[in-house]
């Protein structure tokens, strides 16, 4: 169970890694991802039908997420339609795509060779997933650090926390913004290149509810792994990713059927939602009754204070007093 997971979770993470540049670092909530996510899948596997290698394959479907990615950054930022409506948009214009582009809803792999078939047959099959699931993520984290070490990643991120500020200092927010759009559904589409090989097919309808996955995701990995450095957010999301596999492993071994995973996602989507906020809550609480109760004990001390001294002035009155008689 353990070990499945870990290797789904690896061939997932492109996916929360992409959600996380758009909801985190850019803070654009972007729909498309329920569109690239199957269209990195019918790319890469039309193309191995047709006799394209693997690897080529699996490129083109990055590079198709990122011309989905381009398309919601232009309707964004040079239509100026709202991102949650041009994410809407290019989802649904998407799914007239993948279907001109399968033929059909579903297409399954026939004898084609898939990334973990270069790996020895003498390897366990779960192992061979975990293996690619490595690699591939071990050099998306590695150019995205690396991107973010320069320039253009920093005026990335520059763009998500001020974009008045950023386009002040001469940043052309726009031009970041359709980056950040491409990078992101790119890895998304990577992903989904990544899940229909495994499953050996691709079908129509697998992005639906992956906003739901990526996000959920993001959000167990800030729980577990928490840090401001680039390093550490990235393996937060790869964590994150792992660990809400195994949370759906753990479901289905529990008897859930596969039909519920939906309501799974979403019912775990809202816990590590909430727990956040209600953990706030109770911290503030808390706090707040500290305050109170170390200022109702400065009152007390003054009250003291103001009786000893009334106290003691009386005293000297009555002393004076009787040395006046």
């Amino acid at each position: 169970m353990l070990i499945s997971s870990l290797g789904q979770g690896l061939l997932w993470a492109p996916l929360v890694i992409g959600v996380f540049i758009t909801f985190r670092i850019l803070d654009i909530p972007d729909l498309t991802t329920e569109g690239s996510f199957p269209f990195g899948a019918a790319v890469t596997i039309s193309l191995m039908l047709q006799g394209h290698s693997t690897f080529i394959a699996t490129l083109a479907g990055f590079v198709a997420g990122c011309l989905a990615g381009m398309i919601t950054g232009i309707l964004d930022t040079k239509l100026r339609i709202p991102s949650l409506l041009a994410g809407i948009l290019t989802m649904t214009g998407l799914y007239s795509v993948n279907m001109h582009i399968m033929g059909k809803s579903n297409i399954p792999l026939l004898d084609q060779k898939v990334l973990t078939n270069y790996l020895p047959d003498s390897i366990n099959p779960d192992v061979q997933t975990i293996i690619v699931g490595l690699i591939i993520v071990s050099i998306v984290v590695f150019l995205l650090y690396s991107l973010f070490k320069t320039r253009l990643g920093l005026s990335l991120m520059a763009t998500g926390n001020n974009k008045a500020m950023s386009a002040a200092n001469g940043i052309k927010t726009d031009g970041m913004i359709i980056f950040g759009y491409m990078i992101s559904n790119g890895l998304i589409a990577l992903s989904g290149s990544l899940i229909a090989q495994s499953n050996g097919y691709a079908d129509i309808g697998m992005g639906i509810g992956t906003i739901v996955i990526g996000l959920a995701s993001v959000l167990v990995g800030e729980i577990f792994l928490r840090g401001r450095k680039v390093m550490v957010r990235l393996m937060a999301m790869v964590v994150g990713a792992i660990i809400y596999r195994l949370l759906l492993t753990i479901a289905m071994g529990l008897g859930f059927p596969p039909d519920d995973l939906k309501i799974l996602s979403a019912i775990i989507l809202v816990i590590v939602i909430c727990v956040p906020i209600i953990q706030n809550r109770i911290n503030t609480k808390r706090q707040l009754k500290q305050y109170l109760a170390q200022l109702s004990e400065g009152e007390d001390y003054e009250q003291r204070n103001e009786v000893g001294n009334t106290s003691g002035q009386e005293f000297a009155k009555g002393i004076l007093s009787r040395d006046g008689e």
